[in-house]
């Protein structure tokens, strides 16, 4: 058919050809370009060209280990199915130097007290816990930080607490060990001598009901992280200086970029955070940071993040990572159920692979974060 019409458009085209003498010099123009479209026409069949599409590489991870649900970083398979802990470290001058920080995979900073200029305190996630030769020191819990544990089905370190964390600590996914670690001679006053050293966290599952892999309460992974061969770069607004000294006033926190390492270190009371024993600077790569409410349960400074799940679990936040910050939204639906995050389009937020430090911002105070 193709051929018929080919052979009917060249015999009009040369039926143009002897009638064109009497027309104007434009018309002829035309229907030469019109003839020399004809005579292109190929009956060639053309084969159909699939569009090249980029497949997506999957990184492999190397033998024995797996991408760690926590940092997403290779780990020995030997521990995939282990739960974490998720232990109180005093946050106070008096109990530095901190040990065992540097090799945690996600470090909480919240408010502890509203009185002593909201005074912080960190919640170590730990999934290794077997290589901890010290960390600490272990001080008491709130109930914000049981809801968060519960999260990473974090079985809690701590030395016990208020009765305000009664109700909370009773729920069977709040597992927990308090007050039964090491105590160590550092001169300092007893409220600041309790670690967690080797050996203690498996005396303590041994001497439990609790296994040592992740059960029922383990809602999957908690994070979307690229492979550690990428690097997730973010459009937003600087952030090589995080300075978070409005919002905690009492040790001025504040996380500098080093972009040689393109890690942040951390920084409190004035000087960058050391380990008590290497000396090494903590440093993360991800830095999130959440807006929330927080409410005061009595006159002597005791607080909690206001439920921070259910109608009130959601809010706005930021995501920092190689010196860039992007606004994000965060969401806790239950008590123990995980917090996800989303960039502002309502897609899930992918991490960069490493340490991560989450900063829980009272609403009241989150003008006063400042990034430069």
């Amino acid at each position: 058919m193709k051929k018929n019409l080919l052979l009917a458009l060249i015999g009009l085209s040369a039926c143009l050809a002897l009638t064109a003498c009497g027309k104007k010099e434009k018309d002829i123009e035309t229907e030469e370009i019109v003839t020399a479209e004809i005579i292109a026409i190929d009956d060639t069949p053309t084969p159909e060209v699939a569009p090249e599409t980029e497949e997506a590489v999957e990184e492999e991870c190397p033998e024995g280990m797996y991408f760690s649900e926590l940092t997403g970083l290779p780990t020995s398979q030997d521990i995939e199915k282990q739960k974490p802990i998720a232990a109180m470290v005093d946050n106070e001058s008096t109990a530095l130097p901190h040990f065992g920080l540097n090799t945690a995979d996600i470090i909480y900073e919240m408010v502890n007290s509203t009185a002593n200029d909201r005074v912080t305190r960190l919640m170590v996630i730990y999934k290794d816990w077997g290589n901890i030769e010290q960390l600490g020191s272990i001080r008491s819990v709130r109930p914000t930080n049981i809801w968060v544990a519960g999260e990473y089905n974090a079985v809690i370190c701590h030395d016990g607490g208020p009765f305000y964390i009664d109700t909370y600590i009773a729920h069977d996914y709040a597992q927990h060990f308090s007050g039964i670690f090491s105590r160590v001679n550092n001169g300092k006053a007893r409220e600041f001598t309790e670690y967690i050293v080797k050996g203690d966290l498996e005396k303590a599952f041994a001497n439990s009901s609790y296994s040592t892999e992740y059960d029922e309460y383990y809602e999957g992974p908690h994070f979307k992280f690229a492979t550690p061969s990428v690097q997730i770069e973010n459009d937003g607004d600087v952030a090589t200086n995080i300075d978070l000294s409005g919002p905690f006033k009492h040790n001025k926190s504040q996380l500098k970029y080093d972009d040689g390492k393109q890690l942040y270190t951390y920084y409190e009371y004035g000087s960058a955070h050391v380990d008590g024993k290497t000396n090494e600077p903590l440093t993360f790569k991800n830095v999130i940071l959440q807006k929330a409410d927080i409410f005061q349960l009595d006159k002597n400074g005791y607080m909690a993040y206001d439920h921070f799940y259910g109608d009130k679990g959601k809010g706005e936040g930021l995501y920092i990572t190689n010196g860039k910050a992007t606004k994000i939204k965060w969401e806790k639906k239950t008590e123990n159920g995980i917090t996800h995050y989303t960039l502002e389009n309502g897609e899930e937020l992918t991490m960069n692979a490493g340490m991560t430090y989450i900063g829980l911002i009272p609403s009241d105070y989150w003008n006063e974060v400042k990034l430069q």
